[in-house]
């Protein structure tokens, strides 16, 4: 068992979080049970499984755990566009938001491999 909070891309994943929820404040209030509830849910969902997957069992656990926070990276990158493009997000939240989301998707796909390799 590993713990999540000594990970660089746990602690990346958990500020993005803290930050999206203060960002998607000024969405509008038609939203709350939709894009900005998505919003929300992508990103509090990598954080989250990363560390599921440092409470589970062994490596291959874990290897899921962030493949499945790799595909809520990905959510989140579309939501965030699409907030855009609605123009809820202004542009230099959504270019912040989209490269801390990039750097974490590069951190789990290099934390994947690591793991793939020392089975």
């Amino acid at each position: 068992m590993k713990d999540f909070r000594e990970l660089l891309v746990w602690q990346k994943g958990h500020a993005l979080t803290l930050a999206i929820y203060k960002g998607t404040t000024i969405f509008p209030k038609h939203e709350l049970y939709g894009l900005t509830s998505q919003v929300r849910r992508a990103a509090a969902s990598i954080p989250a499984n990363i560390a599921e997957g440092c409470g589970r069992g062994g490596d291959g656990d874990l290897g899921r755990s962030l493949q499945i926070a790799m595909g809520s990276a990905s959510e989140l990158e579309y939501h965030l566009l699409l907030a855009h493009d609605l123009e809820y997000l202004p542009p230099h939240d959504y270019q912040r938001f989209s490269q801390q989301t990039i750097e974490i998707k590069r951190m789990l796909s290099a934390f994947i491999l690591k793991i793939r390799a020392d089975r």
